[in-house]
């Protein structure tokens, strides 16, 4: 995706956000147990806040979050927060370094399609919370969305801080996962110390699992965002077991 079309959809979710937060307040987030939709808003503001600064300073801010933060009303702090990131986004190009945790891509372009995706996941959050039907995600953000939480998240994670992954993974009999969308796949080797990802248009060979359904529900499969009780159109096929395995690796990568 270009970064163009990763802030147009990063403006689209920003709206839709904070036009279904303001309904509630005190509403209960069900995919982000023990949160009410203030704290989400203020998490989201705190996120924007971190990589402006990771930015401008060249380097993430920590600790974080400073304590002042904590007294600003939400809302003040959630358009504030928003207006400084795509002020700076608007500022620096691109390939500019900033600050990450993400030493393959530590850029500018990596915090326009991070915040693009975290500002997608976390809309969700808010229409969940709302129980306002969520708004299907475009096509081309969830294919990235998937790959980015695959590759980014878990491969990254798993390769750099094997230590956190050592009781799910040290016992895998090595297994492989299928997942398809439309136009896109992936397959995930796993197995001790391993999470591997391959992606291409089709995948071939035997999977312990497979998993598949349109980009919008599959990537709310993968983050973890479906409702209860909701069809939410993704097929898995495979043992519990093996199912848990990576669903283990997402939410300890993600944390």
């Amino acid at each position: 995706m270009e970064n163009s079309r990763f802030l147009e959809c990063l403006a689209s979710d920003f709206d839709r956000l904070r036009a279904v937060a303001s309904s509630d307040l005190t509403a209960a987030v069900p995919s982000c147990p023990g949160w009410t939709v203030t704290d989400l808003t203020r998490h989201v503001g705190e996120v924007y806040l971190h990589k402006t600064l990771a930015m401008r300073e060249g380097a993430e801010p920590d600790p974080w979050p400073p304590r002042e933060l904590a007294s600003e009303e939400p809302f003040v702090l959630l358009d504030r927060a928003y207006a400084g990131l795509v002020g700076e986004f608007a500022a620096r190009n691109p390939g500019d370094f900033a600050g990450s945790w993400y030493t393959p891509d530590r850029t500018v372009g990596f915090w326009i399609r991070r915040m693009a995706q975290e500002t997608a996941v976390h809309r969700i959050d808010a229409e969940l919370a709302a129980g306002e039907p969520v708004t299907p995600v475009p096509d081309d953000l969830a294919v990235d969305g998937v790959d980015e939480l695959l590759h980014v998240f878990v491969a990254y994670a798993v390769a750099e801080w094997g230590q956190y992954f050592t009781g799910i993974l040290s016992g895998s009999p090595g297994r492989t996962y299928v997942l398809r969308t439309n136009g896109a796949a992936w397959r995930v080797r796993t197995g001790p110390g391993l999470f591997a990802v391959e992606r291409g248009r089709d995948v071939d060979g035997p999977a312990d699992v497979t998993i598949g359904g349109p980009p919008s529900a599959l990537l709310r499969w993968v983050w973890n965002r479906d409702a209860a009780g909701e069809s939410n159109g993704v097929t898995v096929e495979g043992s519990p077991e093996a199912v848990g395995e990576l669903r283990r690796c997402i939410v300890t990568a993600t944390q």
